[in-house]
C-alpha cells in the first residue's frame, strides 16, 4: 500500500521533470498546495481516486487447483488530475494540457495506463481559471517482497512495448514509410517562365519524376533540332533536361541546352507543365 500512497507525489515529481511539460506546474491534491491567484500558468493537482486490490491465484499443477499467490496482489488504481488553466487560455487549454500529460505517461513512463478520460470544463472564480477533472486508470501488481523506493519496480516496465518494440523499424513503419503508403505519388503543375532552368520543390527527394506538356507530343521536329516536351528521371539518371534534386527536381530548356540534336522545352514561357513524382 505504501507504493499506492506514494504514487501521486511520485507522478507529480516525474511529470515536473518532463521538458515537454515545462510550461505546467504540478502539485499533489493531498496535502493540498496553494495555487497562484490569479492563475498565471496551467496548474495540475494529482491525487488518488478509486482503488481496487485483489489477491491473485496460481494453478497447482499437481492437484489441478488454484492456490493463493502469497507474493502478489493485483491493483486497479485511478489517478485523478485537476487541470487548472488561466482564463486567457480558454477551456481548450485544459484539454490540451491533459492530452500532453497522458501522452507522456502512456509512452514514456513505466505505468500501465489502461484507460483515461475527463469530464466537462468548469470555472473556478477564486483562481480566475477553467478547471478540468480528469483521470487515468492503472493496472499493477503489488509484491510485498519488493521495496518500491518510489521507483515503481512493481509496475509494468513498458520498455519492450514502447521502446524497443515500437521503434523497431524491422516490424514497424517509420513516419517516412507511412507517408509513402499514404501518398506514394505526387502530381502537380508548374508554369513555364522562359528561363534556361528552374527548380520545382516537392519537400522530398523523389525516386522518379515524369514531366510532360498536355496536348503536345513528347517530341516534335524543329527547324534544326528535335524539340522535347517530355522528360523522365529515376535515381541519378534521367533524360536530357531533367535532374532529381534533394528537394524535388530541376528542368532546363532554351537554345543553350541542345544535346545530340535534341533541345528540351521544359520551361517555355506561357506553357503549363504537368509532373508525376514518386516518393
Amino acid at each position: 500500500m505504501n507504493e499506492i500512497s506514494a504514487l501521486p507525489s511520485s507522478v507529480t515529481e516525474w511529470l515536473s521533470g518532463r521538458e515537454e511539460l515545462s510550461d505546467m506546474i504540478f502539485m499533489t491534491e493531498f496535502p493540498p498546495v496553494k495555487k497562484a491567484v490569479p492563475l498565471k500558468k496551467v496548474t495540475v493537482a494529482v491525487g488518488l481516486g478509486k482503488i481496487e486490490i485483489a489477491d491473485t491465484f496460481a494453478a497447482n499443477d499437481t492437484e489441478n487447483t488454484l492456490e493463493n499467490n502469497e507474493y502478489c496482489r493485483q491493483a486497479k488504481i485511478r489517478l485523478r488530475f485537476s487541470v487548472h488553466a488561466p482564463y486567457s487560455g480558454g477551456g481548450e487549454a485544459c484539454h490540451a494540457a491533459f492530452a500532453d500529460i497522458i501522452d507522456c505517461l502512456v509512452f514514456d513512463s513505466g505505468l500501465e495506463i489502461t484507460s483515461s478520460g475527463c469530464g466537462g470544463v468548469t470555472q473556478d472564480r477564486e483562481a480566475d481559471a477553467f478547471v478540468l477533472e480528469a483521470y487515468a486508470d492503472i493496472n499493477t501488481s503489488l509484491c510485498p517482497a519488493q521495496i518500491s523506493d518510489l521507483e515503481f519496480p512493481s509496475f509494468l516496465d513498458k520498455t519492450l512495448l514502447c521502446g524497443s518494440h515500437i521503434s523497431n523499424s524491422a516490424i514497424h513503419l517509420s513516419p517516412e514509410q507511412q507517408e509513402y503508403l499514404g501518398s506514394p505519388l505526387v502530381t502537380g503543375v508548374y508554369f513555364g517562365n522562359g528561363n534556361a532552368s528552374r527548380s520545382v520543390s516537392l519537400g522530398f527527394r523523389p525516386s522518379a519524376v515524369f514531366v510532360f506538356t498536355g496536348g503536345y507530343p513528347a517530341w516534335t521536329q524543329g527547324e534544326n533540332v528535335i524539340e522535347s516536351r517530355f522528360a523522365a528521371a529515376a535515381g541519378s539518371a534521367g533524360i536530357h533536361g531533367i535532374e532529381i534534386t534533394a528537394n524535388g527536381f530541376t528542368v532546363s530548356g532554351g537554345s543553350g541546352s541542345v544535346f545530340r540534336g535534341t533541345q528540351p522545352h521544359l520551361n517555355d514561357a506561357g506553357m503549363t507543365f504537368t509532373y508525376l513524382a514518386f516518393r
